[in-house]
């Protein structure tokens, strides 16, 4: 691991905002509380798909696989009794062990082949926590127990824990970033049988990032069940989130260190504008919004350079 300057100046600007997120924390009522946690969770959940989106050029869509499992494990092991911060460790065990077993198989086919198979996952597995009614209560859904304290008190606390858990992936990120293994990963991306012939493990680096970024999925999942205190298949597998994460990643910019923070902050703001003032037709109007924009900017906010939009989209005419 190499950590230069840039390096340096990322974790301190990382910290300042986690700083500045931890302060505001006393002042938020619970709506701020709220979307405060459903920003920091997004947060998580495209850091980790940058992992494999991002730095490897693998278009994944088992976000939400991962993110169910570990929301299954936080749930079912605190209804056997397992203490709260124990089960997210069971959660992200979990999503990492079930990655590592996949991943194998999905690793071995590349492009749409492999994003078809990543969606075939999420099914998967929401059909089996749909009818293993004994184990994962089905489609009536799984009771968490209750955490003790006001709504205020447990608002806070989840908000700061999953900002902890934001943090841990940017960490994660930024050690990447930085390292021979992050490296391995952009020359993955570059060109897989080049890396291959200067003899790069590329199977074992693309079966680790799969796991990494399924681990980190799998602990805000644990942290989100928690949070919710009721779990059902169609929140835990939503195929609705594996399609929106890797959009905030594509707003922001893949492959980078902040870029997944810039495209989930926009992608929040947007939906929250939409929703408080087109409340009919905001799904409709986010979805143009979101297009326009990735049209616009094709490598996201952080790729973006003055008169890249018009040069792209300028009639043919105009550029000759």
């Amino acid at each position: 691991m190499i950590f230069d300057g840039k390096a340096w100046l990322q974790l301190l600007a990382g910290s300042v905002i986690l700083a500045l997120a931890v302060l505001a924390a006393g002042g938020m009522n619970n709506y701020q509380l709220q979307v405060g946690a459903s920003l920091a969770m997004l947060c998580s959940l495209c850091l980790a798909w940058n992992v494999v989106g991002g730095y490897m050029g693998y278009p994944s869509f088992a976000t939400a696989t991962f993110f169910g499992l570990g929301a299954y494990g936080a749930a079912i092991s605190q209804t056997w009794g397992t203490p709260l911060v124990l089960s997210w460790v069971v959660a992200t065990g979990v999503a990492g062990a079930v990655a590592g077993i996949f991943g194998g198989a999905l690793l071995r086919l590349k492009g749409h082949y492999f994003a078809i198979g990543t969606i075939a996952t999420v099914e998967v597995f929401r059909e089996i926590a749909n009818n293993w009614d004994g184990f994962t209560g089905g489609a009536v859904g799984l009771n968490l127990p209750m955490i003790p304290g006001s709504p205020e008190v447990v608002g806070r606390f989840f908000y700061l824990v999953m900002l902890g858990s934001a943090f841990l992936a940017f960490l994660a990120t930024l050690v990447m970033a930085h390292s021979r293994f992050g490296f391995g990963l952009r020359c993955i991306k570059q060109n897989e049988q080049a890396a291959a012939m200067v003899g790069l493990e590329v199977y074992r680096y693309k079966v680790a990032a799969f796991v990494l970024s399924a681990m980190l999925c799998g602990a805000t999942g644990g942290i989100y069940a928690s949070m919710v205190g009721f779990l059902e298949p169609k929140d835990g597998f939503s195929i609705l989130m594996t399609i929106e994460v890797p959009v905030m990643v594509m707003l922001g910019g893949m492959g980078t260190v902040f870029g997944p923070l810039i495209g989930a902050v926009i992608y929040i703001v947007l939906r929250e504008f939409v929703w408080a003032h087109f409340i009919d037709w905001h799904s409709g109007i986010l979805g143009v919004i979101i297009v326009i924009a990735i049209l616009v900017l094709p490598n996201g906010v952080l790729g973006w350079r003055a008169g890249q939009a018009w040069r792209a989209w300028r009639p043919k005419s105009a550029k000759a």
